[in-house]
């Protein structure tokens, strides 16, 4: 029956899951959807994208998952395979939207600065690599950024994985590469112009947080 199906969810993707929907949204909150609901089905639960802007990307596992571009993100199920096949993880299933408002480069920014702040520092990869990975990213959206940063951030970010006791190292690594990786167009925008791909006065209008740049 139905009820049954609904419960049962996906072969190798059972039951159902919370989904902590946030950021660019107009329903934040809880919703609990069988495996394989497609994302566009969570999104309409949530209220769509906040303003009726356009979807930019998601963050589908919590902070540490490898952002998707809205396209990819449009085509998938909220289950692991499907997830996992484009790309990113489910994690934890903190889903966080953003819109076409937001800048990229800023983004990955908060990121980084949270994890550098996380670190414990027992851990010399992550101890040094945060940081680097926050400043390098910082340097790029202050219009000081270098073409060779975008190689040397994926390098660091690389060196990070896998080589530390606790997962906080990939959790730091994955991010830098997976919005380099989709939206490199936007870095390489910062640091050619020394300024942001997204208009200041559409970044104003948007449902996100906009810090006024000198």
């Amino acid at each position: 029956c139905c009820k049954a199906d609904w419960v049962c969810g996906m072969p190798n993707n059972g039951g159902t899951k919370i989904f902590s929907v946030s950021g660019d949204v107009e329903r934040p909150g809880n919703y609990e959807v069988p495996m394989g609901t497609p994302f566009s089905a969570l999104l309409e639960l949530a209220g769509g994208v906040r303003k009726g802007r356009r979807l930019k990307a998601v963050i589908p596992g919590g902070s540490s998952a490898p952002v998707l571009p809205a396209d990819i993100m449009m085509s998938c199920t909220m289950d692991y395979d499907s997830i996992s096949k484009a790309g990113s993880m489910l994690g934890s299933g903190a889903v966080i939207v953003m819109d076409d408002s937001r800048c990229m480069v800023e983004s990955l920014k908060r990121l980084s600065y949270f994890y550098m702040h996380e670190s414990c520092g027992q851990c010399t990869p992550c101890r040094e690599g945060t940081g680097w990975l926050w400043r390098l990213v910082d340097r790029i959206d202050r219009g000081q950024g270098r073409v060779e940063d975008l190689a040397l951030l994926d390098n660091v970010a690389e060196n990070i994985m896998g080589r530390t006791i606790c997962a906080l190292g990939d959790a730091a690594s994955m991010p830098v590469q997976s919005f380099i990786k989709h939206f490199r167009d936007e870095f390489a925008y910062h640091i050619e112009h020394k300024k942001c791909l997204v208009p200041v006065d559409v970044q104003r209008a948007g449902s996100g947080f906009f810090t006024a740049r000198v």
